[in-house]
């Protein structure tokens, strides 16, 4: 959380009730005087984004793309940045493993879209239009989950089953498989539909999680990080191995992610 005249930001927590669907919500506003970038770690979530006051944008390449009330976009899988311009505020719902496609079914989105073009009808921009009314973020996160609520589908058995091994050492996967009498194929296609991404993608971007994690814990108690450590301790085979990671999902080396890391934020719950 930062907190000041000019600039607040703060992650808002779920009620029991959607535990299953939202990691948290997050909340920035732009105070000042001067446009605010931040870069968003990958989170392999999906988001969707309301802006409201000055419109906030993203950078894509080398593209500016407004945020027009709402947008989502995910699953994050790497790292873009956005900008808040004076006067601006946004809200953003994080949607947790399969809650995407249990709401609009679907598990991916092509990237910035409007989430209109997911329904039939334009009822995101009358959500959109109910929350700027709303006085307090409080109300406009309780409205939005009241809004949600009718719309959540039950859970896919194969997902739930896999959802509860993610964080295992064992192959969720070939687990689910073996259990079901299935092929790993099949098991591997309802992922991908439901979660939006591959049990492989999954497994990449958790060790590269637990590196970005064991570095910011050892660079907030010492001078130097030793990379070789971080190697070891998640996984990797070699210092270019972690390199290519860093790259890929934030398109800066290891080193410069330190550099940067205060203006660097994370959706992941």
């Amino acid at each position: 959380m930062e907190s000041n005249a000019a600039y607040n930001n703060y992650r808002i927590a779920v009620p029991t009730e959607f535990e299953e669907v939202f990691s948290h919500f997050y909340f920035a506003e732009n105070k000042s005087g001067d446009a605010i970038t931040k870069t968003l770690l990958p989170s392999f979530q999906t988001i969707m984004v309301f802006s409201f006051g000055t419109a906030a944008f993203f950078q894509a390449e080398d593209a500016e793309i407004p945020v027009s009330k709402c947008l989502v976009i995910g699953p994050v899988k790497q790292a873009f940045s956005y900008v808040l311009p004076p006067g601006a505020e946004i809200l953003v719902a994080n949607f947790k493993d399969d809650a995407f496609f249990r709401f609009f079914g679907t598990a991916s989105v092509a990237a910035y879209l409007h989430p209109d073009e997911l329904s039939d009808a334009n009822c995101f921009t009358a959500l959109w239009m109910e929350l700027n009314d709303k006085k307090s973020v409080d109300e406009r996160v309780k409205h939005l989950l009241d809004f949600c609520r009718p719309y959540i589908r039950n859970r896919h058995p194969l997902t739930q089953q896999i959802i509860a091994l993610t964080d295992s050492n064992i192959s969720p996967v070939k687990e689910v498989a073996d259990k079901e009498k299935l092929s790993e194929r099949s098991v591997q296609m309802n992922l991908k539909k439901y979660l939006g991404y591959s049990s492989r993608e999954l497994t990449r971007y958790t060790r590269f999680l637990k590196a970005i994690q064991l570095v910011q814990q050892i660079a907030s108690t010492h001078d130097k990080v030793d990379w070789f450590e971080v190697i070891d301790a998640c996984g990797y085979y070699d210092q270019s191995q972690l390199i290519h990671d860093f790259k890929y999902y934030l398109d800066l080396s290891p080193s410069k992610y330190l550099k940067f890391q205060q203006s660097i934020c994370s959706a992941r719950g």
